[in-house]
């Protein structure tokens, strides 16, 4: 969403509740990551930021492209999927003048919590009901996914029906903004199912949401059942088969931002869209950052287009993975501070 659509009060309040729901996330991710998964949420927000940039056509003259809060939150926890997306759009938002700045509280809220909440309450009750196995956790992964996009959609409706900046009926904002996205969430259903199930496949031990697919073996200690500790430490070859997990999952990246982008659908995204037909697009400014050297994913100066678009995808594949990880190392060792004996009392 771009500056303007959403007046400043709505804009303030929904920042807070970003800003909150971040906090409560860099809490929350604390369980979530270990020495395993801290440097796979850094290639998840990289991996949702390249695929962000491939817009698919879904109807005539529409296109869309994945939001990545169930992708994230199934990979790597809720707490962390938030902060996976929460990062990517800051990237956008700074660099590339890809929604708005004084949106972003809108933009994290919509699309950062608001689809990864969704999506992993779904999705854990599905994997309950469903039986035990790989297959169950990419079916999951597809319902939650594909209910979680117009979930997002509903979301905008709701809060531009509190902000918006133009005088429109609702009513045909939410049929048109549903409407549209439940194509949309076929779409984002289709590659989260894939991208989960290629990751299940070969390292199913990755996926906070597949943790269920192995139990751990339980003791009674002082009348409750613990989870029982490894007997082993993680042998070497499965670091180096991490490692090459991840390098292999970052060229990916890099590729699908660098090089498949250019192929991507033109036609503007289900939300430009639903505004040109329904006229509040009249609201949007000019980004803050618009002249950014780049600005619409392009690198200034470049002449060729596809060179041009290429570079920026290298470029946000590349800040965003470093920008990710950064977050998550430190969350990480937060997390071994707060645990260690001088913490503890031991």
């Amino acid at each position: 969403m771009p500056d303007g659509f959403i007046d400043a009060p709505t804009s303030a309040a929904t920042g807070l509740v970003a800003a909150g729901a971040v906090a409560v996330s860099l809490r929350g991710a604390r369980r979530e990551l270990d020495e395993r998964t801290a440097p796979l949420a850094g290639l998840v927000a990289a991996f949702i930021f390249a695929v962000q940039m491939l817009n698919f056509p879904v109807a005539a003259g529409t296109s869309g492209h994945l939001l990545g809060g169930a992708l994230a939150a199934i990979l790597v926890g809720p707490f962390t999927g938030v902060l996976c997306v929460s990062v990517v759009l800051l990237m956008q938002g700074i660099l590339f003048a890809d929604g708005g700045l004084t949106a972003l509280g809108v933009n994290i809220t919509d699309m950062a919590i608001v689809t990864t909440v969704v999506a992993y309450a779904l999705f854990r009750g599905l994997v309950k009901v469903l039986p035990r196995g790989r297959r169950s956790v990419t079916a999951a992964s597809f319902v939650a996914a594909l209910v979680s996009v117009p979930a997002s959609a509903l979301a905008f409706t709701l809060i531009y029906a509190v902000g918006g900046t133009t005088d429109v009926s609702i009513g045909k904002v939410a049929t048109a903004m549903i409407g549209v996205h439940v194509l949309i969430g076929i779409g984002e259903a289709a590659i989260t199912a894939l991208t989960v199930g290629a990751v299940v496949a070969v390292r199913p031990d990755l996926v906070h949401g597949a943790r269920d697919l192995r139990q751990k073996l339980k003791l009674r200690v002082n009348g409750e059942l613990v989870d029982a500790p490894d007997a082993e430490p993680v042998p070497v070859a499965a670091r180096t088969s991490r490692r090459t997990f991840w390098i292999a999952g970052l060229v990916t990246s890099l590729v699908l931002a660098g090089f498949v982008s250019f192929y991507a659908s033109a036609d503007p995204d289900g939300l430009e869209k639903v505004a040109a037909d329904q006229g509040f697009d009249k609201g949007a400014e000019e980004h803050a950052a618009a002249d950014s050297p780049l600005a619409d994913y392009g690198v200034r100066d470049v002449e060729d287009a596809r060179l041009s678009g290429g570079l920026a995808g290298v470029i946000g594949v590349g800040v965003t993975v470093v920008a990710g990880s950064g977050v998550f190392w430190a969350v990480r060792r937060r997390r071994t501070a707060d645990t260690s004996p001088t913490n503890t009392g031991l």
